[in-house]
């Protein structure tokens, strides 16, 4: 059983914010209502298109879930 996305993002965070992934776990720490337990793709990104403000560009969700599927595998 794989960990949740939330958790896998959180081990990106970085206080220099070296890439766009490093800039959406930073922010993504700060919002209290991200969808911390969930697996789910879909769940995720409807969440993030429309709560999100934060994330300027889907692409980077996109990029960010695949390297998350790449470690939990």
């Amino acid at each position: 059983m794989r960990r949740p996305f939330y958790q896998w993002l959180m081990t990106q965070r970085n206080p220099v914010a070296a890439d766009e992934i490093q800039t959406f776990a930073n922010a993504a720490f700060y919002d209290q209502i991200f969808p911390k337990q969930s697996e789910n793709f879909q769940e995720i990104s409807s969440y993030l298109e429309e709560n999100a403000s934060y994330l300027q560009n889907m692409s980077v969700y996109d990029a960010a879930w695949e390297q998350y599927l790449r470690a939990e595998d």
